[in-house]
Parts: structure tokens; sequence; C-alpha cells
């Protein structure tokens, strides 16, 4: 078998990206101006994209393409998208459906995601769109570890240009950090820092897929908290309450601490030691709710402080110790509410719970949330609404006088964040009649308990001679 050159090999290797490039859809579409504001004063990456689109072409474009790098489409949580109109105070969104692309993918392994726009783009028109997506577990500790005294600095990766599979005319990069200690920062011209903000661009006329990779290094001791598992059971009665009982498995996903902890040190000067730890959580629970506790494996724990009004419920607590960097902690919160506020009655006849998905807990990321909703026995034909993908399956529980046991529908979502905290429903079809089945079951135990305390009391046991 002939050997090939080289070099012919090295042409060979340019004329098929070339072909890629060319033979990505809608290369009559190019970008005006994309501007992108990146919010890092967390650990949970907020991504801000602002994108002005023309047609060139002579045909209609339906929708528009976004590229993401695998280890982007491996840490994001969320993408949605909206069109724009009109300016500033009088600005209008409304929202656009985002999936991801069926088509092979871009040059290094990039993914696509579409965004369908609601009408057709024309030759030379345009329209702007506005994106968000968030990314979790992308800032990278460094030092990997760090003392009670230290201060957590982590990197963030990314690229001065914008990756995009069209022509981008024009574009800027807005990066912004929690405080003004950056240690070091890739330069590319122009580029340019202001306090906490970090600026790339503009940049002008850039083909597709270009990539200009960048590297920050900053001070982040905000708290790194993540729920390594989350499972929330929503147990439905139809004689007034909704059960909630939800269990956490948190850890601190900053840099690990090294060395001994000192509570005394950390008493005595709480802003000079363990900046980057958390000793201190938030829940927002519904309103109303009653009935709360916190406690974890050892019982329950005092330190924890329920504020409520009419609109809402926040819950602070405390767990046992601060959590520093790799420390985790389990415990169990549990509440109940009034039915009434969350149960209701569709047209055809059947009830549906309409509750909140996601972790009560404030700027906690869940890498993996189990959410169970326990219907009453005797429910039916139960189906679910979610505004996003979750794996769904049903499964079977028993409780006290059960017979043929619960229903409970079974939701599972990986990678959580804030923005997912949104309503979602639960259909179940239910006959009234089935409500009767525990007093009739209580009503005859306790009726043959008398039969039978009669029936022994009336026996006469005794011998006679």
């Amino acid at each position: 078998m002939a050997m090939v050159p080289q070099p012919l090999l090295i042409l060979l290797f340019f004329l098929s990206l070339l072909s890629i490039v060319n033979s990505s859809p809608s290369q009559h579409i190019q970008i005006v101006d994309a501007e992108r504001r990146i919010d890092l004063t967390s650990h949970i990456i907020k991504v801000y994209l602002t994108l002005k689109v023309e047609n060139l072409g002579t045909s209609a474009a339906s929708e528009v393409l976004l590229t993401f790098s695998p280890a982007e489409v491996e840490h994001l949580a969320l993408l949605k998208a909206a069109a724009t109109s009109g300016k500033r105070k009088k600005k209008t969104y409304v929202p656009l459906d985002v999936k991801s692309a069926e088509q092979p993918d871009g040059p290094n392994g990039t993914k696509f995601f579409s965004i369908t726009l609601l009408t057709p783009l024309s030759k030379g028109e345009t329209t702007t769109l506005e994106v968000l997506y968030i990314l979790t577990r992308s800032l990278e500790p460094f030092p990997v570890e760090i003392s009670q005294s230290e201060p957590q600095l982590v990197y963030f990766r990314d690229s001065a240009i914008l990756l995009s599979p069209y022509h981008v005319k024009q574009q800027t990069t807005f990066l912004k950090t929690p405080s003004t200690r950056v240690e070091s920062f890739t330069v590319v011209d122009p580029t340019k820092r202001a306090g906490t903000e970090l600026k790339y661009g503009p940049y002008e006329n850039h083909p597709p897929y270009s990539y200009s990779p960048v590297l920050v290094h900053f001070e982040n001791n905000n708290p790194f908290a993540v729920v390594e598992e989350l499972e929330r059971e929503i147990e439905i009665s139809h004689w007034g309450s909704i059960q909630v009982t939800e269990r956490y498995s948190l850890v601190h996903a900053g840099a690990q601490h090294k060395g001994v902890f000192s509570r005394v040190e950390y008493q005595t000067r709480p802003g000079g030691t363990g900046v980057s730890s958390f000793k201190h959580l938030l829940a927002k629970l519904p309103p109303r709710v009653h009935s709360v506790y916190y406690r974890d494996g050892i019982g329950n724990i005092s330190s924890s402080h329920l504020r409520t009004d009419s609109r809402k419920s926040e819950l602070e607590i405390e767990p046992r110790y601060p959590l520093f960097g790799g420390w985790k902690a389990t415990f169990v919160i549990g509440y109940g509410l009034p039915l009434q506020d969350f149960l209701f009655e569709s047209p055809d006849g059947r009830r549906y719970l309409n509750f909140t998905f996601g972790c009560p807990l404030v700027e906690t990321v869940v890498d993996k949330l189990i959410v169970k909703v326990v219907l009453p026995e005797g429910s039916k034909d139960p189906t679910a609404e979610i505004p996003f993908e979750v794996k769904q399956h049903l499964e079977i529980k028993y409780s006290y006088l059960d017979v043929v046991g619960r229903t409970v529908v079974v939701l599972e979502k990986r990678n959580v964040v804030p923005e997912h905290n949104t309503r979602f429903q639960v259909y179940y079809g239910f006959n009234p009649i089935f409500m009767l089945a525990e007093p009739l079951m209580l009503v005859s135990a306790f009726f043959l308990l008398f039969v039978t305390s009669v029936a022994y009391l009336h026996i006469d046991l005794s011998i006679r001679k």
C-alpha cells in the first residue's frame, strides 16, 4: 500500500475543515453585533449574550444557531433565548424555542443549539436576540488547597472571541469579577480593565469558528454551595394538607481546606479567617408554611430562624459546624402546607398539583435532584407537565392503612440551578369514594375489636365439675 506524503495529508485536513465551515447551515446569516456579559461574582456563571443577526441570503431563515465547546456543553445548566423589540424601558421580550440541533458536530467537537425564530428572517432583515446561558462547576480553584486564613483564588477559561458558526462583524466581551483583586488575565488587544470589569474588544470581522483562549485568575470568596443529591418528597393528603420532606447532601465545592481548623480563631476574627467558608444557609419556602423542622443524623438542630408573611417564608439555618472546602453536611428539612393553596381541579374533572420545582436553598447548585410526588391512594392516570426536560417514572409507596399503595410520580434532573425554580403540574384522576377507605377500615377494626371483646366476656371458659 502506497504511503501518502505528509504535505498532502495537511492539505487534505485543511480542505476538510474548510468544507465543514462552508457546508454548515445558514451561511448567509451574519452577526452584525455581538455583546457578551459574563457574571463571575458567584460560583454559578451567568452569560448574557445580545446578538444582532442579519440575513444576507436570498431565502428566508427560520432559525439561528448557537455554538458551544464540549467543556461548556458538559457544564451547561440552562439555555434560553428571547426576541427583543423597542429600546430601553419600552423594550419587549418574546421567548423563543431553543433545542439541541440535530446535525453533525462542528470543528473540535463543538455542539450546536437551534433558536427558532417567531417569523422567518427575509433577505436584508435584521433581528435582535437576547440569550441567557448558565454554567456550573466552571471555576477551577487554584491553589487547589488553602488554609483557614487564606482567600480563595479561581481560574476561569473562555475565549475573547465569540465561538459562532457565522461571520461576526463586531463583538465585545465583558467579564465582571466579585472584587478588584485579579491576579492575572490574558491580554488580547484591545483589552481594558476598570475596577471589577474586564473588557475584551471591540473586535471586527472574525470568520466562523474563530477562537482566542483567555485565562483569568481572580479572588472569589463566595460560598461554593453544591448539593450533591437532593430528594424532595411531596405527599398529598385530601384531608387538608401537603407534607414536604427534603433530604440534603451538601458539600463545599471550593478549594480544599488544609491544616487544622481553629474555632477560636474563626469566631474571634470573622472577617480575617475562613472568608471562603459558610455557616448560614437561606431556604425560601412557600407562604403559609407550618410545622417546620430541621434536623441531621444526630437529631434536631435548634439553630434556625423562620420568617413568614402572606407572600413568602424564609428559613435561615445554621449547620452544626462551618463548611470549608471539601467539607460535607447532611440534613433534613420538613414542613406542612395548606392543601387549598396548591391542589386544584381542572376543567376535565382531574385534580392537579401546582408546585415549585428546584431547590429552595439560595444560590445553590444541585448535581442530582429527585422530586417525588406521592398521590393519594386510589389515584390513577398521573401525568406531569414540566417546562424543561426531566426523567420521569412511577413508583408505589405503602403508608399507614394503605391496601393497594400510593402512586408516586418521580421526576429526576441533573445540574439544577436557581433559575429552574419554576412551577410544574402533576395531573391525576381520583374517585372521592376512596377517601372513605381509611375511615371505614378504622371503624371496621374498632367494630371487630368490640365484637371480639363482647364475645370474650360472654364465653364461659371455666371447667365445671
